[in-house]
């Protein structure tokens, strides 16, 4: 079970947040005006912000070049030689994880809609070579989300100097963590808990150090392609997406038209879109635009049974543990 980080004034170091301070409305016109920072095209945009341990920063003056050499290899520890441990940990296998000391930086999953960041907690160490950024429009909820994550990093690297000085500091085992907090839901559902999402790990070490995940307040269904280039993406998550009920704000779904256009552009052949929802006319909805869209196919059964993303998606945002704590309603 991860540890929990005292939140008053008696701790020093790292210190999550805590969500009562960060609530705000589930609603936002994505049509508005919103002033938001965001680039011309994707290569202008400096990562460095969000993934430290990846990205050199940018400067003004650098050319196309000069960009794409900031870029540090897919691991932060280097090549494959020094420390893989520290990169993959233990029970973490397959290609997913290996690290390419050749492969440059780039981000490859997106949550557009990310909420509190359960997804992006659950995912991170069992995709420790993959850059996920967590897409929201809500100014509240990201900072409460890239607060969480700098608080994670920070009691990782408090965790990782402790064990280089000799003490005994234990890695989680990701898969069975994942698997007792799935059984965990089987529990009937405390009305007064707040925080039902995993905080994540602060007194154990996790594959990655929560070093590949960050948020950003983006409206994606204006700038999404100002961020990623074409084919950049392998998986897209759109998780408990706004139904928006009333039919005059149907435009406004997250799926759409238009939107999956935009999806497959910067989706890679292969990629794969994420949805779920507890609305069975969102469901419907989403269906339906997605089995008309030539360049989207469903995928079998079989194959989201080997995926380990699946029940992240279904199981680690708050929304996902509410539905199964209430067995589906």
């Amino acid at each position: 079970m991860a540890g929990e980080a005292k939140s008053d004034g008696s701790q020093s170091g790292p210190k999550l947040p805590q969500k009562r301070f960060f609530r705000q409305r589930a609603h936002v016109n994505i049509f508005n005006d919103i002033p938001l920072e965001y680039p011309v095209r994707p290569s202008e945009e400096d990562w460095s912000k969000l993934y430290p341990a990846y990205f050199r920063p940018m400067e003004d003056s650098q050319t196309e070049q000069a960009i794409t050499e900031a870029k540090r290899p897919m691991s932060p520890m280097g090549t494959d030689d020094q420390v893989p441990q520290a990169k993959r940990g233990p029970g973490i296998a397959g290609s997913d994880s290996e690290i390419s000391a050749d492969k440059l930086a780039q981000v490859e999953f997106a949550d557009i809609g990310c909420g509190y960041g359960g997804l992006l907690v659950a995912l991170a160490p069992l995709y420790p070579n993959k850059l996920m950024v967590g897409m929201e429009i809500r100014t509240k909820v990201v900072d409460y989300l890239q607060r969480r994550i700098v608080a994670l990093r920070g009691f990782q690297n408090d965790l990782v100097k402790r064990k280089d000085a000799g003490e005994s500091v234990e890695w989680v085992d990701v898969r069975s963590k994942l698997k007792q907090e799935i059984d965990a839901l089987s529990k009937p559902l405390d009305p007064e808990t707040e925080e039902l999402h995993d905080n994540g790990e602060t007194d154990r070490l996790v594959p990655g150090h929560y070093e590949n995940i960050a948020a950003m307040r983006i409206n994606c269904q204006k700038y999404l392609p100002n961020f990623f280039n074409k084919a950049q993406l392998s998986k897209i998550f759109v998780l408990f997406a706004d139904p928006h009920f009333k039919r005059r704000k149907h435009k406004a779904r997250i799926i759409s038209t238009t939107m999956l256009a935009e999806y497959a552009y910067v989706l890679r052949t292969g990629g794969i879109i994420y949805m779920i929802t507890d609305v069975k006319d969102l469901y419907d909805w989403n269906v339906k635009h997605l089995d008309a869209f030539p360049l989207f196919e469903r995928i079998s059964d079989e194959e989201l049974e080997n995926d380990p993303a699946v029940p992240c998606v279904v199981n680690s945002t708050e929304e996902g543990k509410k539905v199964a704590r209430n067995k589906g309603s």
